[in-house]
């Protein structure tokens, strides 16, 4: 019997008013791998996401996690869908009236109610595997520098030691030294977890480095879907310009004149 893939899309549509985000995306996610998503600004990389997170409800199409259709699901189903995923954000996205340590632990605490002294061990645990002391643990997220907030943001996407991690842009804003080291995390932390792993990026160094396979999508649609080895011959003209970041190519920047 042949398992269900882990996440699976099929013919899913999203517009905005005239404006069409995803055109029939139909994609299979397998358990355990490591899977990227690139493309430009605005190509519909995050709508994407949302869809898959229940945080927007697609037009059309069927977005099934471990087999289960959860277009539609009700609060409590839709719940329990939710605690199988754990979420880096873009910006890091931590609470600035929480200590670091509470940032880490807040899913416990709060969606699992998970006594505070157990919640502390378990962020310390976390905060250990992504390199991080406990010399910070009771500091605020502001006195942390901006690689340290997305280390720690990554600790909290662990936390709950989740099924299936989402990772949002993880090395904007990075220096290049230190988008290397959140690679590097994100590789050993998602094989410790032994989660699956659904990036969004730009970058195509994180992509290269983080990614099993990869796609691309523009304008709303799946362009190429393939192994990361092989996308220096994707034989795709759209995919070959993105990927070396050519000004010239198919792709026509809009410009305001």
């Amino acid at each position: 019997m042949t398992a269900h893939p882990k996440i699976q899309l099929v013919d899913v549509h999203k517009s905005f008013g005239p404006k069409r985000v995803l055109d029939g995306v139909t994609l299979d996610i397998a358990a355990g791998e490591s899977f990227v998503v690139i493309g430009g600004s605005g190509t519909g990389k995050s709508v994407m996401l949302k869809c898959i997170l229940g945080l927007m409800r697609p037009d059309q199409g069927s977005i099934l996690v471990d087999g289960e259709e959860t277009v539609g699901l009700g609060a409590r189903a839709r719940e329990r869908i939710l605690g199988k995923f754990g979420m880096l954000f873009q910006g890091a996205a931590l609470f600035d009236s929480l200590t670091v340590w509470e940032n880490v632990a807040f899913g416990l605490i709060q969606g699992r109610r998970m006594d505070r002294r157990k919640a502390r061990e378990a962020a310390m645990e976390r905060l250990f595997q992504v390199g991080l002391g406990a010399d910070i643990a009771n500091l605020s997220p502001a006195e942390l520098s901006g690689g340290m907030q997305k280390r720690v943001a990554l600790a909290r996407a662990i936390a709950s030691q989740p099924e299936i991690i989402f990772f949002d842009e993880p090395t904007t804003g990075l220096d290049p030294i230190m988008a290397d080291v959140i690679n590097d995390l994100i590789v050993k932390c998602v094989k410790e977890v032994g989660a699956t792993a659904v990036s969004i990026t730009h970058d195509m160094h994180s992509a290269r480095k983080i990614g099993d396979r990869l796609a691309m999508l523009y304008h709303g649609k799946l362009i190429w879907v393939g192994r990361t080895a092989d996308i220096d011959r994707s034989g795709n003209d759209y995919v070959d310009q993105f990927i070396h970041g050519r000004a010239e190519g198919p792709i026509k920047m809009e410009l305001r004149r």
